[in-house]
């Protein structure tokens, strides 16, 4: 990558060809969503790492309706309170949005144009505050009890959007558009899962069994770093 020959050519210290998978990425974390409905591809893959790590909140660009689906399934699996999903078009979405930030709900905005409702702009800013020792959110001219279980999703089926500075600064773009390359890993996970489903369980049970294993090791590192900086006198003794 491109930017692996900057960092080098910078003498900034990196582990040799880390990238955004491997550095922020939970195995298990990725097959759950893959699950879910997420794309196999790496592209995929790094957006929804992006999606779940960014403070801002999403936006996606996705003519195929895959992030689309990817984010609806997720939150009926993993949103305590389920997810509603609306349009700008809806005579009712607003009052959607106000229910959602009550109630912990995750929301789906989807088939956005280039230019945001100005009614968002407190969501997207997170214009969060406290009133009586509680989390609140001005929609409009309701203040509302900001439950922090709301999560908030957007997105488009434009292909190429140009979105203004003012909008790019407020979410996180990211673009869900089908690469050749990215179609390529899509199909040839499908072809390993149903040309060789043996090879793909016992694939999928290995990311497992490394994440488990991976998760032990780091629970005995701090153990042991827990007892290194707590013990008195002859560490020993401790045992």
């Amino acid at each position: 990558a491109k930017w692996h020959k900057c960092i080098e050519d910078l003498h900034i210290p990196h582990t040799p060809k880390c990238d955004l998978v491997n550095t922020l990425g939970d195995p298990v974390t990725i097959r759950s969503w893959q699950v879910s409905g997420l794309p196999t591809d790496q592209l995929s893959t790094e957006n929804a790492i992006v999606i779940e790590k960014a403070r801002r909140w999403p936006l996606l660009i996705d003519p195929q309706t895959q992030a689309n689906k990817f984010i609806k399934n997720l939150g009926k699996e993993h949103g305590k309170n389920g997810i509603e999903v609306t349009k700008p078009s809806n005579k009712n979405f607003l009052r959607t949005l106000e229910n959602g930030v009550r109630f912990g709900k995750w929301i789906l905005l989807e088939n956005v144009s280039e230019k945001l409702d100005a009614a968002l702009e407190p969501i997207l800013q997170q214009q969060v505050f406290k009133q009586q020792g509680q989390d609140m959110i001005k929609l409009g001219d309701t203040t509302v009890p900001y439950s922090s279980e709301f999560r908030f999703f957007m997105t488009t089926k434009l292909p190429n959007p140009h979105y203004p500075p003012e909008v790019s600064v407020k979410v996180s773009l990211l673009n869900f558009s089908i690469t050749p390359a990215g179609l390529e890993e899509q199909l040839l996970g499908i072809i390993m899962a149903n040309e060789l489903p043996d090879l793909e369980a016992k694939k999928n049970e290995l990311v497992v069994n490394n994440a488990q294993m991976a998760k032990k090791l780091k629970e005995i590192e701090d153990t042991i770093l827990y007892m290194l900086s707590n013990s008195k006198g002859n560490i020993l003794d401790d045992a």
